[in-house]
């Protein structure tokens, strides 16, 4: 998810690399939007991607290539198929990209385009996003009718488009739309995939893979320091570029994905950064007991 890329969780990114790099993997983050990739959706994703040393100085992050297509030229026909004479001027209004496709899971809800924001932004497009509809508007509706779609046009806007990305979905509407609703856009899947098989084929010139040094500097002195550090010790260490209390609120973010160790030093706060919270395989960790004992009824929405 594109939140992953934001300030908060700089550490997190961090954290993960270095445990790629411990197992012998050179990685990288990079923030893709679908748009860029022919799909007619936002649908921005932080992607990671992990290779071996010998590997990765030929990876290099797709080119990018910008959609034509809009919400309407996408979806013209499938409008159409079922005589709606409103089509074309529905069609002409619906001349930008989609919003982002959600309301895939059970948190958001069954088949149904999104919260609030998204509803707004599917309006400005003249599409009814309360629900999907089970087939094309029909001929007798009038062409100021603001119809809904149906889930073979949500597929479409993931980029199911054509005879290259053929895919037979199963089950009923609502679990038909989740399937769509979470899936990866194929065009960004095969971009990224293309990128990822040169590499691994050594195709082209290799380039010195990317020095991935910490997002968040605090992390970064905390993480090398390994013992307790005032806000002052840290700034001291970065050389004063941080004010205190920046260097404070960071600690605070850090909290989040890191056990942080509180105590007094010389009447100052200070820290000390303790292991990662996040998942690693671990059989100890609190997320596999929660799993193990849903074995076989857990499921993942």
């Amino acid at each position: 998810m594109r939140g992953l890329s934001l300030a908060r969780f700089a550490g997190y990114r961090q954290a993960v690399l270095d445990r790629l790099g411990q197992l012998g993997y050179i990685a990288d983050w990079q923030l893709l939007e679908a748009r860029d990739y022919g799909v007619p959706q936002l649908r921005p994703r932080f992607v990671l991607v992990a290779l071996r040393p010998d590997t990765a100085p030929y990876f290099q992050w797709p080119e990018k290539r910008p959609t034509s297509h809009t919400v309407g030229s996408t979806l013209l026909d499938l409008m159409a198929e079922d005589g709606w004479a409103g089509a074309d001027r529905w069609a002409a209004n619906a001349n930008t990209i989609a919003p982002t496709v959600v309301g895939g899971s059970k948190k958001h809800g069954g088949a149904d385009l999104g919260p609030t924001r998204a509803k707004k932004a599917w309006a400005e497009l003249g599409v009814d996003a309360l629900g999907l509809a089970d087939h094309a508007p029909h001929r007798s509706l009038p062409d100021t009718h603001k119809p809904k779609l149906t889930v073979p046009m949500v597929e479409r806007l993931q980029g199911w488009n054509g005879p290259d990305y053929a895919w037979t979905f199963e089950g009923r509407k609502t679990s038909h739309y989740r399937q769509v609703a979470n899936a990866f856009p194929p065009p960004v899947a095969e971009a990224v995939g293309e990128s990822i098989a040169r590499a691994l084929r050594k195709e082209g010139q290799p380039a010195a893979p990317n020095r991935h040094d910490a997002h968040d500097e605090v992390y970064r002195v905390m993480r090398d320091h390994g013992g307790w550090l005032t806000a002052r010790g840290i700034s001291k260490l970065l050389g004063g570029t941080l004010p205190l209390p920046e260097i404070a609120a960071r600690v605070t973010r850090l909290s989040h994905d890191f056990h942080v160790d509180s105590a007094s030093r010389g009447g100052s706060p200070a820290w000390r950064l303790g292991e990662f919270k996040a998942f690693l395989g671990q059989d100890d960790h609190l997320r596999h007991e929660a799993f193990a004992q849903r074995t076989t009824r857990a499921r993942i929405s």
